[in-house]
């Protein structure tokens, strides 16, 4: 959208729910149902939208992008691929894992035998310090330029066996400190930019061990997605004057709908314009632009509505749920008073069950990003499940 405008076509009404009557809504959030009731387009203005039972487009003021929503299409008979059932037997220690304590990695390099977190660089990075500087020449289609990253491998813990939803907040409190650490020692390197903290979780995801641990990436530019909502941003606080994820909170917590959990410092939801069938978006009550300027008490709920949410996704089918999260926060060299709201994405490929995936191919590859399942269904169904782990049932008797 850089260099567009972007005009929205004429409002609807709509419903998500049973409850059509229309709610009075503060200045910040009236700006979102404008954007939320455009779906159907003009011709069904004043006319109530009932979401879930018609196809239609949400908009998704992030990646200023359509969403197709197709609710019919849930029934649908699956004859497609099914994945193995995924394994929920992993041993404390492994001596052949190459992420657990004193154990060899590549190159001969030993783990040393740490009992908290542990961080290291990548042993085959994907980006490098040592890139010298260089730029293509000549065609205008043909641009390529050098980029100099750093990669880093943070192990969650030294049990091989568990992850973050099993884990104690106590012990999920030293993996944010360990990610607050390594983002402001990256930072402190005058080329890097921006840093990206994410785990791929489960092999569905590309993970290539199944031990617990997340990686950071560090790079000299801005990556394309963070700088997409970094024109969001902008553009939703010169029209609006305000922070585009503020007024989304503020938004989502007077509706009550899509919420999957909470605490007083940090708010998950599924969000409307949610494309993966179960993905959810984690943002900071305070307006903040990056994980170092958590104060002690944040830190602590950061742990809790983590622990909280991913043992909500192993519930949900009960079986390890696969993902790939990562917090988008802003550019290392920006004020810390701009336009970012530090948010975590979580993007699950399951769609039915634990062998059944959503996979994006044909129409969303080639046109725009759809979905069968409407957010609104994917948060109560999230919402039903326990906070308690499902392997805690068989020991203590817990219900699901």
């Amino acid at each position: 959208m850089r260099g567009r405008s972007f005009k929205l076509p004429p409002p609807v009404k709509l419903s998500t729910t049973e409850d059509t009557e229309d709610s009075e809504g503060k200045p910040h959030e009236k700006a979102f149902l404008r954007v939320f009731r455009v779906l159907c387009g003009g011709e069904f203005a004043g006319r109530v939208v009932p979401l879930k039972d018609h196809p239609h487009r949400r908009f998704n003021p992030l990646r200023q992008e359509w969403v197709l929503v197709s609710p019919h299409r849930n029934d649908r008979p699956w004859q497609g691929h099914v994945d193995p059932p995924p394994s929920d037997d992993a041993p404390v220690f492994d001596p052949s894992c190459y992420l657990c304590p004193g154990n060899e990695r590549a190159q001969g390099v030993r783990n040393p035998r740490y009992t908290s977190t542990f961080a290291f660089d990548n042993d085959f990075p994907a980006l490098m310090k040592t890139t010298p500087a260089f730029a293509s020449s000549g065609s205008d289609l043909l641009v390529a330029r050098a980029e100099r990253g750093v990669c880093r491998v943070v192990c969650f813990s030294p049990r091989h066996d568990l992850t973050l939803a099993r884990m104690e907040t106590s012990a999920l409190r030293a993996v944010v400190d360990m990610w607050m650490a390594e983002y402001q020692s990256l930072a402190a390197l005058p080329w890097v930019q921006y840093a990206i903290v994410f785990e791929n979780r489960g092999p569905m995801m590309g993970a290539s061990n199944p031990h617990p641990h997340g990686q950071i990436w560090a790079t000299e530019t801005i990556p394309n997605e963070p700088a997409r909502e970094q024109d969001a941003f902008a553009r939703h606080r010169a029209t609006h004057g305000e922070c585009l994820l503020c007024a989304y909170a503020g938004l989502e917590t007077r509706l009550a709908e899509r919420i999957v959990c909470e605490n007083d410092a940090f708010l998950a939801v599924v969000p409307f314009w949610a494309v993966w069938p179960f993905e959810t978006l984690l943002f900071s009550r305070r307006h903040i632009g990056s994980l170092h300027e958590l104060h002690d008490a944040e830190r602590d709920a950061l742990a809790d509505v983590l622990r909280r949410l991913f043992t909500r996704y192993d519930n949900l089918f009960e079986a390890p749920f696969p993902y790939s999260m990562g917090f988008h926060q802003q550019p290392i060299h920006q004020p810390a008073d701009g336009d970012w709201h530090l948010h975590a994405h979580v993007y699950p490929p399951l769609m039915r069950s634990a062998t059944i995936r959503k996979w994006i191919v044909g129409f969303e590859l080639l046109g725009s990003p759809q979905r069968d399942l409407t957010p609104e269904a994917a948060a109560s169904r999230l919402q039903e499940v326990s906070e308690r782990h499902y392997s805690l049932r068989a020991t203590q008797g817990v219900a699901r």
